[in-house]
């Protein structure tokens, strides 16, 4: 089953804003059983939602406690847009892949130079990999 249907208008809108937006909340449950929405840079790799966070998050404790996760969209400026994606997410035990990391350097090189950080800065900092897998989306 395709998660996103290409012949439909909201299916290509959601494929665009996927590899077009800047920041998406993830929503994780901490132990507590409390949803905890954070904004986070993503990557799109075309199956999975990768995340690059910094070791010892509490985003990366509460995956590990709790893999269900939401992934939500801004909506434009009358709340329409709506794209919120739920799913699974693991902490993935490898970094990421070169040619991802290319495309994300690529899409983040404003928002690292505003952070006062080069590339590899970055991702010794930002070291784990949350691996999100998409298994419902919902909007309009």
């Amino acid at each position: 089953m395709t998660l996103l249907d290409p012949t439909t208008a909201y299916g290509r809108r959601v494929a665009q804003r996927l590899v077009d937006e800047r920041v998406v909340w993830l929503t994780t449950v901490d132990p507590a059983g409390a949803p905890q929405p954070t904004p986070v840079w993503f990557w799109w790799s075309g199956s999975d939602v990768l995340v690059a966070s910094r070791p010892r998050q509490a985003k990366i404790r509460n995956v590990r406690v709790h893999p269900a996760v939401a992934l939500s969209f801004h909506t434009d400026a009358h709340g329409d847009d709506v794209v919120v994606m739920t799913g699974t997410a693991a902490v993935d035990p490898d970094p990421l892949p070169d040619d991802v990391r290319a495309g994300y350097d690529a899409k983040y090189a404003d928002g690292m130079r505003s952070l006062g950080v080069t590339a590899d800065d970055f991702h010794a900092d930002y070291s784990v990999v949350i691996r999100v897998t998409p298994e419902r989306v919902r909007g309009w």
